[in-house]
């Protein structure tokens, strides 16, 4: 498995490092729950501890650690509510990026998302290359919302997504059912039939909270 958690090839600054970190979350490098001790992570950086402390304290604000009193830092836990929380914000902020996405030039928005549907059908098979696509596909969506704003609060809630994806590798969910309703979802957004759209991501996203809450 690939590791993030390694000495920074260049310059260190509260940022990459606090990249780094949301990567080894997101990948499962640092486990729910997981504690993170200062001095080990700054020697396998490389770095000091300011930098480290100021990009875990980014993290934090972002909510991706928690900060125990008198315990330590602490990656966050993925409970069933905490799920349900970060689905619901992922939901409006992807129902907002469709609907800008619709008022624009939906065709060829249309195509870029069915052309990441066609790689997710050719890795049916390899669980982990699907859960990444799809992934990708939703980062694609609300990219292409030009919105920073909306990409930079997304960016949180993804990571989130990743730790439950990975988790759930393989039993997420049969590849075909997901290659199938994101190729519905893009075909809707070519369209330019918003209702359809919203109506699509609250069904995809209430499906996805059924499927990693009851796993």
């Amino acid at each position: 498995m690939t590791s993030f958690i390694e000495p920074l090839a260049q310059e260190s600054t509260p940022s990459i490092v606090a990249d780094k970190l949301r990567q080894a979350i997101a990948h499962g490098e640092l486990k729910p729950g997981a504690q993170l001790g200062e001095a080990e992570l700054a020697r396998k950086f490389g770095v000091s501890r300011g930098p480290l402390r100021e990009g875990m304290q980014r993290l934090t604000q972002e909510g991706l650690l928690v900060s125990i009193r008198n315990r330590g830092l602490f990656v966050i836990d993925m409970t069933p509510d905490e799920i349900r929380d970060m689905y619901l914000a992922r939901e409006a902020i992807e129902r907002a990026a469709a609907r800008k996405i619709v008022a624009g030039d939906y065709e060829a928005a249309g195509d870029e998302l069915l052309a990441i549907v066609d790689k997710m059908a050719a890795a049916e098979g390899d669980p982990a290359a699907v859960g990444e696509i799809d992934i990708a596909f939703h980062e694609r969506l609300v990219e292409l919302a030009h919105s920073p704003r909306l990409s930079r609060m997304h960016k949180t809630f993804i990571t989130e997504t990743r730790m439950c994806i990975h988790a759930l590798e393989e039993t997420y969910s049969a590849s075909e059912v997901r290659v199938g309703e994101h190729r519905t979802l893009a075909q809707a957004i070519r369209a330019g039939d918003h209702l359809h759209v919203d109506d699509l991501l609250m069904a995809h996203m209430d499906d996805a909270v059924t499927r990693l809450v009851n796993r």
